[in-house]
């Protein structure tokens, strides 16, 4: 605890009133890192009382930019910065990856590297060209400024205009809600958030990608090809609160947080 915050609350309890805010601190971005820091938060607050952590999502681009702009105190940012990021200071607190998923009644089992770029780019529009039922594919993708797009944009070789999509969500559950929805969909979302779903009986399935199976175990071990860190992004050397926070949220004492959110923990080298 700062001693600015032990010097409120003593003036606090000598006026016999209930500690005032004396501390705030504002995060937004990633719809994949959001609710972990939520949850980060709420610990970061029951051991600092009198602060407020306040977590907004709206992707990493938005974490990106108020970041950039301080219209908040760090941006979450569910990938490696870009060159023309590297302005901005980032600190992971987790690893994830990116998995492909479609309804779990779908026959296909497993899809090449080229067969999902081929169902992205509009040149493979029926199940039955790679080994499905006769029925058109429903492809869903993430808006613009979502990491995880970017991400599989990257990995697969491909730019967002050469995406044909019939669907355009935002978070990981949009797209999840859409694939389990739809039994001719295909979409890509976290492997976290994926593997928890499935696990509680969503009609969704993983995806190999590259021949390596998408489990949150083999992003632990590296071996899964599409996987990004988990970052808390600050325009500037973090100092008070912003700091505390950012090295609370690195440290051991919310591995078990990280791990609930079926992410992958930092751990030292």
């Amino acid at each position: 605890m700062t001693h600015r915050t032990l010097i409120l609350l003593a003036a606090a309890l000598i006026h016999g009133c209930k500690p005032a805010e004396v501390g705030r601190v504002v995060l937004t971005g990633s719809s994949t890192i959001a609710p972990l820091a939520a949850e980060i938060g709420k610990r970061f607050e029951s051991l600092h009382p009198g602060v407020r952590v306040d977590v907004q999502s709206g992707g990493s681009g938005r974490g990106i930019t108020d970041a950039r702009q301080g219209l908040a105190d760090i941006g979450l940012v569910s990938r490696a910065l870009k060159d023309e990021e590297k302005d901005l200071l980032s600190f992971a607190v987790a690893n994830d990856g990116v998995c492909v998923i479609l309804h779990k009644s779908n026959a296909v089992s497993t899809l090449t590297d080229p067969q999902v770029v081929g169902i992205y780019t509009g040149r493979i529009a029926n199940w039955k060209e790679v080994g499905g039922k006769d029925a058109p594919i429903t492809v869903v993708t993430k808006a613009e400024g979502r990491s995880t797009l970017e991400l599989f944009c990257r990995y697969f070789n491909l730019k967002n205009a050469d995406i044909k999509a019939h669907v355009v969500i935002g978070d990981n559950a949009q797209g999840i809600k859409t694939v389990a929805g739809n039994s001719d969909s295909i979409g890509y979302v976290s492997i976290g958030t994926a593997e928890y779903e499935a696990g509680q009986g969503t009609a969704i399935r993983l995806l190999p990608v590259g021949g390596v199976a998408a489990s949150i175990e083999t992003v632990a071990n590296g071996t899964f090809p599409l996987s990004r860190p988990l970052n808390l992004v600050v325009r500037k050397a973090p100092e008070g609160l912003a700091r505390e926070f950012i090295d609370f949220a690195k440290s051991d004492k919310v591995h078990d947080l990280v791990k609930a959110q079926y992410f992958v923990p930092i751990l030292p080298r």
